[in-house]
Formats: C-alpha cells, structure tokens, sequence
C-alpha cells in the first residue's frame, strides 16, 4: 500500500524555509544592539542601504517583521526579541569558529624540488631529515628524481622551483638559461673488487684503461656524459662498456658479480660496504660538480630561498 506523508494526504505541502545568513543576523543583532540603522551600518562597515537590504531578506525569510521602524531608531517586535538571544548565541559560535581558523596554523604549499639520482640516493636523505627536523614549520619538499639534464628541463619548465644536478667543468646551465649557485664537487671515479687484478695496482696506466671494456652507466646518465666529455676533449676513446648499467645500484652489483672494473661517482663510493676500491687513472680524472639550478632565485618565495640556503650552509659546515 502507497502510504503518502499526511502533508500531501491533507491536500497542504510543507513549506520550503530558507536558512538565515550569518550576515543577515549580524546586521538584526546589530541594530537591536545599537538602536539605529546608521550606527549599525558603520559598525560592520557597510552602507545603510546594504544593511536595510539583509534586514529585509532576513524577515522575508523569517516570514514576519522583526524590526519596528521609525524617525527615532529601530526596536525588536515580538518576534524579533524571541529572535534575539538565539541570534546571538549562533554569532557567538561563528565568531568562535573563525578565530579557531585564523589560529590555526596553515598548511604551507610544499617545496617542488627536482634532483638527480646520485645525489637523491647519497647525498639528500640526511639533508631533508635535519631539515624537517629543525622546524617543524618547516613546509615539506616534494621531491622529483631525474637525470641532471632532465632536472635543469624541469625547472626551466616550471615544473619544479628548484633543483640539484651534476655539472661538468665550466659546462653551467646555460642550455635552459638558468641561474646556478655551487653546492659541493664531486668526481667520476674508478673502482675495482678486490679479486680484479687491477686491485693490487695503485694506479691504473691510461691505455690499459682505455682498451678494458668497465661497467658504465646508461648514456642519458651524468657519468656517463661526463667521461665521454673529459676524453673527447683529449682525443681520446674507450672501449664499448662491458655493460650499460640503468642505476649506481645495478652498476655497483654487476661489478661485483662480473669482478669488473666500474666507473661512478665518489660520492656513491663507501670502499669498505661496498666491497669496491677506487683505483686513479694515470693522466685521466673527471671531476664535476652539483649545483642548485633555478629560474631566477632572486624571485624565489621565501621558504625556497630559506631551503637553498640550508642546503649550502650544511654543505659549507661539513667540509671544515
């Protein structure tokens, strides 16, 4: 059986009730309070025509006058002074409300950061840990990993504020037109395991290097540039790599499981754990260097600057 609500039984329909607005009942709790419409106009800092206008869409929403108007002043009608109190006690709770708010402390947008893969496995971790440790004000880092090039792309793009890359000598970001700031030198590196003959050797005779097949890493990769660029400026060349490796991890694992020569960065290189021994190359080195890359940091927002700024003076205090 079809039940209907008993409004629709009795032929009556429910009427729809707009809500007050909270500016409407300031505007009501006001002029009570003040006694006039112009002095409570200037005390929320509106004009006597906009306060008229949300007294009067408040009473047509109340369905009733709430005011008495006249040459003197206003007055609360019956139904305005039963109106009075409950007003008020909702003001009260949305002026508590918006105090909560401007107290709370604000989510900070997170800092967009873009670094290459050497320097995201082996160098960040214990920066961003001290970094949030500091302050936990701090805003966060949202962190992007890429290849060098791929990292001054991204910031010249706009896809990050900031970023760490690999630089050869005098090589810059010049390419994206970037803004670069020295962070800390690094170099590529030969290593060995200790049951590669090259072990016992305290240097490594350029052509012997040369016509050795090493493990290297893949060709987007900064170690790989890098190497190329310092031999190419010599005329020189090296055998095809006995295997391209597409991370410092798989290069360092093959190294060992092949017992072959590999190069990499020395900031990726802890001898010991890794069970792979740096070996120099007679007349042959490959230096680079990270640096910090951003569009303009003079334009930079605060907390970026603060960041870069951490960064290099935690850089700076580990080298003394």
């Amino acid at each position: 059986m079809d039940e209907k609500p008993a409004a629709k039984r009795n032929g009556r329909r429910r009427r729809t009730i707009r809500g007050p607005e909270i500016a409407e009942l300031r505007a009501f709790c006001a002029a009570v309070d003040l006694g006039t419409l112009g002095r409570a106009a200037v005390s929320l800092q509106i004009s006597q025509p906009a306060l008229s206008k949300r007294l009067r869409t408040l009473e047509a929403a109340a369905g009733t006058q709430l005011l008495e108007r006249s040459r003197t002043g206003v007055v609360p009608t019956s139904a305005g002074r039963r109106l009075y109190p409950e007003a008020r006690r909702l003001l009260e709770q949305a002026d508590a409300i918006e105090e909560l708010f401007e107290t709370t402390p604000r989510e900070k947008p997170p800092i967009q950061l873009a670094v290459s893969h050497t320097f995201a496995e082996f160098v960040l971790p214990p920066e961003l840990v001290a970094y949030q440790a500091g302050d936990d004000r701090r805003p966060p880092v949202q962190l992007t990993i890429a290849n060098s090039t791929d990292v001054s792309a991204m910031v010249a793009s706009g896809q990050a504020a900031i970023g760490i890359a690999a630089e050869a000598p005098d090589s810059g970001s010049r390419a994206h037109e970037l803004d670069e700031l020295d962070l800390l030198p690094d170099e590529v590196v030969l290593a060995v395991p200790q049951d590669h003959a090259w072990y016992r050797r305290k240097q490594i005779p350029q052509e012997l290097f040369l016509e050795t097949p090493v493990i290297l890493r893949d060709r987007d990769a900064h170690v790989r540039r890098c190497v190329e660029a310092v031999l190419a400026e010599r005329g020189l060349t090296m055998r095809e790599p006995l295997l391209e490796a597409a991370s410092t991890a798989v290069a360092k694992r093959e190294a060992l499981e092949r017992s072959a020569p590999v190069l990499l960065s020395a900031l990726s290189l802890i001898e010991e754990r890794d069970r792979l021994y740096r070996r120099p190359i007679a007349g042959l080195a490959f230096p680079r260097h990270f640096v910090v890359v951003s569009r303009s940091f003079a334009s930079l927002p605060r907390q970026e600057r603060d960041f870069v700024e951490f960064l290099r003076r935690r850089r700076h205090n580990q080298r003394l």
